[in-house]
């Protein structure tokens, strides 16, 4: 009587409720109120239920053509064409990671990574969306999702998404796997050029001015106390 009674239910059942009578199946064959074959029976029906389910909420609504429940996305463009490119191009010649792993990556693609390991620095991951890495970079959203998904073949970071489920999902994490580039970050991102011989003459130059000053008040001090020759 019990197992009917679930079947008729798990016919008009819904996707939310789905879930319930698959526990209530369960709970009732461990406590003997359904045995063997009626509980596997009546999965089985679940199983066969949870697709048309999944189909008749995300139709429920929705006008001809559309197959989401959320608003149509707008299309992200830049108030400022010249600007974008340009603040792509500086953030891609600001060494975002080692030549040797930049080298991969287009100029559009590497001002994404910038931004993200910009976020990785700051907070050991990345939660920023992907309109916003778009906007911050000067790209386009199909940019970002490109290099992201690159760098991640290759090994370089990983992404970890957080679906919710009849809602908009949150951000996905991003978290940068790389030793080489961690320790690129850690270090400060850019190449620090350092000239020994440079170094060496601006410190001659920089002495020998401070000395000047210091010889010619030496001589002065002398003059005063009447010892000319030692002036001299």
């Amino acid at each position: 009587m019990f197992a009917d009674q679930l079947t008729t239910a798990i016919a008009t059942a819904s996707l939310n409720s789905l879930d319930q009578l698959s526990r209530t199946i369960w709970q009732g064959h461990a406590t003997g109120a359904i045995d063997d074959a009626d509980a596997q029976q009546l999965a089985e029906l679940i199983h066969a239920r949870r697709q048309p389910a999944r189909t008749e909420r995300k139709s429920v609504g929705l006008p001809p053509g559309r197959n989401s429940i959320f608003p149509p996305r707008r299309p992200q463009r830049s108030a400022d064409r010249q600007a974008s490119i340009h603040r792509r191009r500086t953030l891609a010649a600001s060494g975002p990671m080692p030549p040797s792993l930049a080298s991969r990556f287009t100029t559009s693609e590497l001002a994404v990574l910038r931004i993200i390991a910009d976020a990785v620095r700051d907070n050991g991951q990345c939660f920023k969306s992907i309109p916003e890495l778009a906007a911050r970079a000067g790209v386009c959203r199909t940019t970002v999702q490109t290099a992201i998904r690159l760098a991640a073949r290759q090994g370089l970071l990983t992404v970890q998404e957080r679906r919710r489920e009849g809602r908009k999902n949150s951000p996905n994490i991003v978290r940068i796997i790389s030793s080489e580039w961690l320790t690129w970050i850690k270090r400060g991102s850019g190449l620090k050029k350092t000239v020994p011989t440079d170094i060496r003459l601006s410190s001659r130059v920089e002495n020998r001015s401070v000395a000047r000053p210091r010889q010619h008040q030496t001589a002065q001090r002398l003059l005063k106390s009447g010892d000319s020759s030692l002036a001299r």
